[in-house]
């Protein structure tokens, strides 16, 4: 085994699955990292062996595909996601924004190979930084986003990007009173924008109000993301995240 091997992680329900995926893979000379049965485990074992790429089985006995997802992508924002699944597309069509490939059981397995392998060979591009609790580190929190969209390409995200990370880094300034850190990952069909802080309580979207001029910024998060939502990664510690999806939806 070689150090330059993809590492991937294996997520199906189903025993025999798991091993024909275990086996093929080898012979592709990849390497196999984990094997989980359900959604929590997946999550576990991508926080522990931060893998290249998660094959991941929608149909899983715990955990719905969009929260293992989320989990994954919390814990391990680097790693590409393959999603192998018998579910139809038509049920799945906001997932698959926020994943790198799609194939579905009935397909031939040398396309989940392929994408596998395709998937493991894209350039990671992350990048995270901590400011302090201040006004003004929402502006330095802006303009590194803006430099990240420009260096990959993806400009065309920075209105859009610029609003969700105005909104949830002076949620973390204004309401959980705490410093706060800044995560922005890149996959081929998605942006994804995280601010990790330290304070209680978790953000809800208001209703509309003519009168309350705070309030309305996560409903706008929300309209503009293809998903969203808070996660505990830690005591003392929450994340709040938004996926953007690479195209505009018509």
């Amino acid at each position: 085994m070689t150090d330059d091997r993809a590492r991937v992680l294996v997520v199906d329900d189903v025993p025999e699955m798991r091993q024909m995926l275990r086996t093929v893979l080898r012979l592709r000379g990849l390497d196999v990292v984990g094997e989980a049965a359900d959604g929590a485990q997946a999550v576990a074992l991508a926080a522990d062996q931060k893998p290249d790429v998660v094959i991941l089985d929608l149909g899983l006995p715990d955990l719905e595909g969009r929260d293992v997802l989320t989990g994954i992508r919390n814990h391990a924002p680097h790693c590409r996601v393959v999603v192998f699944s018998g579910l139809r597309l038509d049920d799945t069509t906001e997932l698959e924004t926020r994943v790198e490939e799609y194939v579905g059981k009935e397909q031939d397995l040398d396309i989940l190979l392929d994408a596998v392998e395709a998937a493991a060979h894209r350039p990671t591009q992350v990048v995270s930084k901590s400011f302090p609790r201040m006004l003004d580190s929402v502006a330095r929190a802006r303009a590194l986003t803006v430099k990240a969209l420009s260096e990959w390409g993806m400009g065309h995200l920075a209105a859009d990007g610029l609003i969700v990370v105005s909104e949830l880094a002076t949620n973390a300034i204004l309401h959980a009173h705490t410093e706060f850190e800044l995560r922005l990952s890149s996959h081929p069909r998605s942006l994804r924008i995280a601010v990790l802080d330290y304070g209680p309580g978790t953000p809800e979207p208001l209703a509309p109000s003519g009168v309350r001029p705070h309030g309305r910024g996560l409903q706008i998060v929300s309209a503009m993301s293809s998903a969203w939502g808070v996660s505990g990664l830690r005591e003392g510690t929450k994340l709040v995240w938004a996926e953007l999806p690479s195209q505009r939806r018509s």
